[in-house]
C-alpha cells in the first residue's frame, strides 16, 4: 500500500492523517465489522473504576515509539481550571483509582495539586512516570513527594538492554531509568511490605506483539536484580499502537501492512471484552472526554450522547455509554490483549 504522509515531518500531521492512513488498513475486516461478528457491537461501558487524567504533551524525552507525540517542545498543559473541574467530577463518584499520565505528568504545574485532592478523597493515585524525570535538578523532592502520598509508580522501560532503551528513549535514558529505579527503591518502593508499589511497563521494540507477560517479568527481574540491584512488583507488556510516532515508523518502514495484518488475525474475543475503555474514562489536558488515552490522541471523543467534557460531567451517562471504536482498536484486542495494567486475558 503505497501511504502519503502529510504536514509535520516528525509525526503525523495530525490526527485525522492519521485516522485516514488507518482506514486504508489491509486487515481482513474493519474493527466494528469484527466486534459485530463476535456479538459485541456496539461495544460498551461497564462503569468506571479508572479515573485517567492527561496533564499534557510536555516531556523530558522524545521516544520513538511515544503515542501522545510528546516532548520538551509541546506546550499543551492542563490548567488549574481544568483540574479542579477534574476534581469535583471525582468527587460526585466512587471511582477508587485516579491514573495521572503525559507526556512527563510530574513537568504539569497542577501535578501535585492533583495527586494531593485525589488523594485528600480518598483515591488511589498512579503516575506514569518516565524515570528520568525524577534526575531533573528542578524534581529534586519528586521521588520522596511520591512516596509521602503513597502514588504507585507505573515506569515504562522498553528493555533490560542499555542499548535497545537508548534507541527507542535517547542516549543516556537507560542509565538515567536504573539510577531512577535504584532511588524509588531507598525508598521503599518495590519493596515487600513496603505499601509502595513499582511496576513497569514493557512495550516490543519493534513492529511485533509483546512476548508473553510472566515470561518478560521473570527475564526483566533477572536481569535488572542481577546487573543493577533493582527491584520491582510487576512488569506490564504493552502492544505498540499503531498511531503517531509509531505508525509513521510503521508506513515509512514499509511494515503498516504486515502489522495491521498481524494484529487482526490475532483478534481475540475475550481480549475486546476486557479492554480497558470498557472501565475508564480518560480526560484530557483541555477537559474534553474520552474512552481511553488512545482515542485523545486521535482526537476521537466520547460520543453518541456521552457528554464530551469534564464541564458536563455526568456519571449515570457516562457510565453506560458507548465506546468509540476504528481500526486501531486492534491493537487493545489482538493476543491477550492490552491495556494501561497490562495483558487482558
Amino acid at each position: 500500500m503505497a501511504l502519503t504522509l502529510l504536514g509535520r515531518s516528525n509525526p503525523l500531521a495530525s490526527p485525522t492523517a492519521q485516522l485516514r492512513i488507518l482506514e486504508q488498513t489491509a486487515t481482513p475486516l474493519p474493527f466494528d465489522h469484527r466486534l459485530d461478528q463476535a456479538g459485541m457491537f456496539p461495544l460498551r461501558a461497564t462503569g468506571i473504576t479508572i479515573f485517567q487524567i492527561n496533564v499534557g504533551k510536555l516531556c523530558n524525552q522524545t521516544c520513538r515509539h511515544c503515542h501522545v507525540d510528546a516532548g520538551p517542545d509541546r506546550t499543551e498543559s492542563m490548567s488549574r481550571e481544568t483540574a479542579e473541574q477534574c476534581i469535583q467530577a471525582l468527587a460526585k463518584t466512587d471511582i477508587p483509582t485516579v491514573d495521572i499520565t503525559g507526556g512527563a505528568p510530574e513537568l504539569n504545574p497542577q501535578f501535585r495539586w492533583l495527586v494531593e485532592q485525589s488523594r485528600e478523597l480518598g483515591r488511589h493515585v498512579m503516575d506514569r512516570c518516565n524515570l528520568s524525570v525524577l534526575l531533573l535538578p528542578a524534581q529534586s523532592d519528586l521521588a520522596e513527594f511520591l512516596a509521602s502520598y503513597r502514588v504507585e509508580i507505573i515506569a515504562s522501560l522498553p528493555s533490560y538492554s542499555p542499548s535497545q532503551t537508548d534507541a527507542q528513549r535517547g542516549d543516556g535514558v537507560f542509565e538515567k531509568s536504573i539510577e531512577g529505579l535504584r532511588l524509588l527503591n531507598r525508598l521503599g518502593y518495590g519493596q515487600p511490605d513496603s505499601g509502595l508499589a513499582l511496576n513497569l511497563v514493557y512495550n516490543p521494540v519493534g513492529a511485533f506483539l509483546p512476548p508473553k507477560q510472566a515470561a518478560i517479568e521473570a527475564q526483566f527481574r533477572k536481569e535488572l536484580q542481577g546487573r543493577h540491584g533493582v527491584e520491582f512488583n510487576h512488569l506490564y507488556t504493552i502492544t505498540n499502537m499503531p498511531i503517531s510516532r509509531f505508525l509513521e515508523f510503521l508506513v515509512e518502514s514499509g511494515n503498516y501492512d504486515d502489522y495491521m495484518a498481524r494484529l487482526a488475525n490475532a483478534f481475540n474475543p475475550v481480549a475486546a471484552a476486557g479492554v480497558m475503555c470498557r472501565y475508564t474514562l480518560s480526560v484530557g489536558w483541555d477537559g474534553r472526554l474520552y474512552d481511553c488515552d488512545f482515542n485523545q490522541m486521535l482526537e476521537l471523543a466520547v460520543d453518541h450522547g456521552a457528554p464530551s467534557h469534564i464541564r458536563d460531567f455526568d456519571p449515570a451517562q457516562l457510565h453506560q455509554r458507548q465506546i468509540v471504536t476504528r481500526n486501531h482498536c486492534y491493537g487493545c484486542t489482538a493476543g491477550s490483549g492490552s491495556s494501561c495494567g497490562g495483558t487482558v486475558t
